[in-house]
């Protein structure tokens, strides 16, 4: 467990910071967000770019960046519909230069009267997305999204088992991995089991953690919710998922006692 568990980096803190404490708190992943000011992805020069991949290097991190959910994978607007192929291709131009792990891509959003057309639309544009992966040999991790109320405006997919099914049927790619977010599954009628019971372990890329109450996403420290960590983590480890653990919650100091707990587990 060890060498399993990272963390998404803070967007107040440059990532050059992030992998320093990484590597002195015991991590070996760390996911980022490249949208952010201290983080965004122009200030990335050549110097910038050694001076992670050195940081990786001596630390023995793997890093991934976690483009944003808000930038919708589903736009069907034609300008915006450029400007979102755009941004991904930047993000995966970005990770390989950096030598990362991966990156994590969303299916993004729909307004209900539109989600056919704007799940075509995803599915295209992620499709399109692996190939400028595969060119990179760079993987993709899909994630699976936090359901919504269902009288929210918005609603974001894929969030239940037939949704991401859908997904992994028709983008077939020995790059694309899926993002398990435990929370996420949390949130459905099927559970996190539910997910399990679909998919198994197989090809999951990483798991993300974090807690919540099982009726909206509130990103919560494991323990203020109510998620069964300790038979979810049993489960994964019965059906031999050997991979990492992203920690997307709270502060530093709940980074670390999560980490203790999951070296004990």
């Amino acid at each position: 467990m060890k060498d399993r568990l990272g963390f998404d980096a803070p967007p107040t803190r440059r990532i050059e910071e992030s992998l320093a404490w990484a590597a002195a708190s015991g991590f070996r992943w760390v996911d980022f967000n490249a949208d952010t000011p201290l983080n965004a992805l122009e200030t990335f020069d050549g110097a910038r770019v050694a001076g992670v991949r050195d940081l990786c290097g001596r630390g023995g991190l793997r890093l991934a960046i976690h483009p944003s959910s808000a930038v919708n994978c589903a736009e069907v607007t034609p300008i915006m519909a450029r400007a979102s192929d755009d941004y991904l291709r930047s993000n995966l131009d970005l990770a390989k230069r950096l030598g990362c792990a991966y990156v994590v891509v969303h299916g993004g959003y729909h307004f209900s009267a539109d989600a056919g057309r704007r799940m075509e639309a995803a599915i295209q544009r992620l499709r399109r997305a692996i190939s400028w992966a595969e060119s990179l040999d760079l993987p993709l991790y899909l994630e699976n999204h936090n359901r919504e109320p269902d009288d929210a405006e918005i609603h974001y997919m894929p969030h239940t088992v037939s949704e991401c099914r859908r997904f992994f049927d028709e983008l077939r790619s020995p790059l694309l991995k899926w993002s398990f977010n435990i929370a996420h599954a949390h949130l459905e009628p099927e559970g996190i089991g539910g997910f399990l019971d679909a998919f198994g372990v197989g090809n999951i890329g990483q798991v993300r953690v974090n807690d919540n109450r099982g009726v909206r996403e509130e990103h919560l420290v494991p323990g203020e919710g109510n998620i069964d960590f300790r038979s979810t983590l049993a489960r994964l480890r019965e059906m031999g998922y050997s991979g990492p653990f992203c920690f997307a919650f709270g502060n530093d100091d709940d980074r670390l006692r999560a980490r203790d707990t999951f070296l004990a587990s």
